[in-house]
């Protein structure tokens, strides 16, 4: 028997009433629409595609070259499992500014097509910024900025500044594409002195700030984000199902009293740049490390997990742990995890196979 021919369902006439109202959706739907099929922070490319993860990171103050930005790859998407490219030395260093960059940060334009890579303006070796306290009331109230299509070849790096003039510090910036605004919300710590302290001599701590910007170059008037009343630092960024999960250091002294000072504060919110984020936990890394900061953290390339690590510094350096649910506070020690040699505060981001191949034969 011959097969039997498909048949073709029309459509019912439309009626001429109802199509004012079809073409106002139609419009509606293109006007909304964001690039790709991105959701606000992260890239349109999609998740099965990513072959691997990039790590950014400076290694410290200890050597000449440890405030420079180097690079590992994971193995395959490994994300427990990294080797250093470039035989471990610097593939970005600083000759401008304070010479030195520390806590770099690479993000991916919500188009797909070009990452920027932002940096602490501060070199700490052997004192060339100056002391702790110097550098939080004279230090930079800029940021490193530079730009790639391909994450191997960047354009000349410029200086940009974001502080306003009572800052003393400009610290972590990190940055995360917000498609409410259309723009890119860039953070970092700074030490906010009073108008009438220009010498910046008084006593105060540092807040989050905030700025957005489209191409990295201008930037709007900074406000604070975060200002619990005490010092935080290091706020780092992930979004899920429309939700911002915000992990920042408590920066707070030992002497404070606070169980959780030295360690990192989750907390979530349906606005980027909300002042007003909720409370999801503290204390996270205790009773698995002294004390920590720097967080990074990010999503698995292969299934429904995330990964915060954590620098315990003055320790063992950056630690791994894992969640599946992030609504939840609650993070695991990972295990049998292989890390690069001395990596302090960096990032983590996913890369697909035409840039995990570029990077391992442009840094073998």
């Amino acid at each position: 028997m011959p097969p039997r021919p498909a048949r073709t369902l029309l459509p019912r006439p439309l009626s001429v009433a109802a199509l004012p109202a079809l073409l106002l959706a139609l419009l509606v739907s293109l006007l909304t629409a964001g690039p790709g099929a991105a959701r606000s922070g992260a890239p349109p490319v999609p998740q099965a595609s990513y072959a691997g993860y990039l790590f950014a990171y400076f290694t410290g103050e200890g050597t000449a070259d440890g405030e420079q930005i180097r690079y590992a790859l994971s193995r395959g998407n490994n994300a427990l499992s990294w080797r250093e490219l470039n035989g471990g030395r610097p593939v970005l260093t600083s000759t401008i500014g304070e010479k030195g960059l520390r806590d770099p940060f690479v993000i991916r334009s919500p188009e797909g097509n070009r990452f920027y890579l932002i940096a602490t303006d501060l070199r700490m070796y052997r004192g060339s910024s100056g002391s702790w306290d110097e550098v939080q009331r004279h230090g930079s109230k800029s940021i490193m900025v530079w730009e790639s299509t391909d994450l191997v070849n960047w354009t000349d790096q410029r200086l940009v500044r974001v502080s306003p003039g009572t800052a003393g510090n400009t610290w972590a910036p990190e940055a995360y594409w917000d498609a409410s605004r259309n723009a890119y919300v860039v953070f970092w710590a700074s030490k906010l002195y009073a108008a009438d302290d220009p010498g910046h001599t008084g006593s105060t701590y540092n807040r989050m700030l905030y700025a957005t910007t489209r191409d990295f170059r201008t930037f709007s008037e900074p406000k604070i984000w975060n200002d619990p009343g005490y010092s935080v630092i290091d706020s780092t960024v992930v979004e899920h199902r429309g939700t911002y999960y915000r992990y920042t250091k408590d920066e707070r002294e030992p002497s404070s009293g606070s169980p959780c000072s030295k360690f990192i504060t989750g907390e979530k919110s349906a606005d980027l740049a909300s002042t007003s984020y909720t409370f999801v936990a503290d204390c996270i890394g205790s009773g698995a490390m002294s004390r920590g900061e720097g967080p990074t953290v990010f999503k698995s390339n292969t299934e429904e997990k995330w990964y915060l690590f954590i620098d315990e510094y003055g320790g063992r350096g950056y630690l791994p742990f894992e969640t599946t649910d992030l609504a939840s506070g609650r993070w695991t020690p990972s295990t049998a995890y292989r890390l690069p040699a001395s990596p302090r505060h960096g990032t983590v981001v996913p890369v697909t196979r035409a840039e995990y191949d570029r990077l391992l034969a442009a840094y073998p």
